[in-house]
């Protein structure tokens, strides 16, 4: 005799608000907020509680893919948030070091480059912006195909922007001589500035391949549209 099947509940907006990878992602916006409010009294507390917020980004992918939780909410949530948030150290460090434009651009490539890479997946019909499986650009696809390979890189950059702003002493410091500072000494700390470097270094150079890659999608879409027409 067959089973009979179990009837599912009925998927409601607050069900989907209240999945705990959301729940998460609202606890980091939370934990972000607080940590940009004493970020310039206590850079020790703002330093914990950023990183925290970023080790969680890892945390809800793995409770959404867990408790089968993913929701398009909660991957927008989570990337604006992640976007929000380096962004704002990026203005920071602005702020800290000279030349600020340094971390300007790095904010512009940082957010345009992901903005097209989101648009340009809804054009193509994937369901992930990090679906670049037919992407004939090999870094590209060893980024996003290999999940401790971008967990390295993201980790490095956050770490070296921490790192950066914690070093800093004034608000005229020359990013090129703090740099040279901890070059001509060999100590943990820049060990770990070496070691982030290289990931932070890729990160960009991805940020640059996806900002070219989601371009040619967009104008390709506008050129087949024409021809269409």
């Amino acid at each position: 005799m067959a089973k009979k099947s179990v009837p599912q509940p009925k998927l409601t907006k607050l069900s989907v608000y209240l999945y705990i990878p959301n729940i998460i992602g609202y606890i980091r916006v939370l934990m972000n907020c607080y940590a940009f409010a004493i970020c310039f009294s206590n850079k020790s507390l703002f330093s914990i509680l950023y990183f925290a917020s970023f080790v969680c980004d890892g945390v809800d992918g793995w409770c959404a893919r867990k408790f089968n939780q993913v929701s398009t909410f909660g991957a927008v949530l989570d990337m604006v948030t992640d976007r929000i948030s380096t962004a704002c150290l990026l203005v920071i460090l602005s702020q800290v070091y000279r030349p600020g434009l340094i971390f300007l651009s790095l904010l512009a490539l940082d957010i345009g480059s992901h903005w097209l890479q989101m648009y340009s997946t809804f054009l193509l019909g994937k369901a992930s912006h990090k679906d670049v499986k037919d992407s004939t650009n090999w870094l590209f696809r060893a980024y996003y195909g290999n999940r401790m390979f971008m967990a390295y890189c993201c980790v490095a950059c956050e770490v070296l922007y921490i790192i950066l702003f914690l070093v800093a002493k004034n608000e005229s410091e020359n990013l090129i001589d703090v740099l040279m500072g901890l070059a001509h000494h060999i100590t943990p700390l820049s060990v770990l500035v070496g070691l982030s470097l290289f990931g932070w270094a890729v990160k960009q150079a991805v940020n640059c391949i996806q900002l070219k890659t989601a371009a040619d999608v967009c104008v390709l879409h506008d050129i087949n549209k024409k021809h269409s027409s």
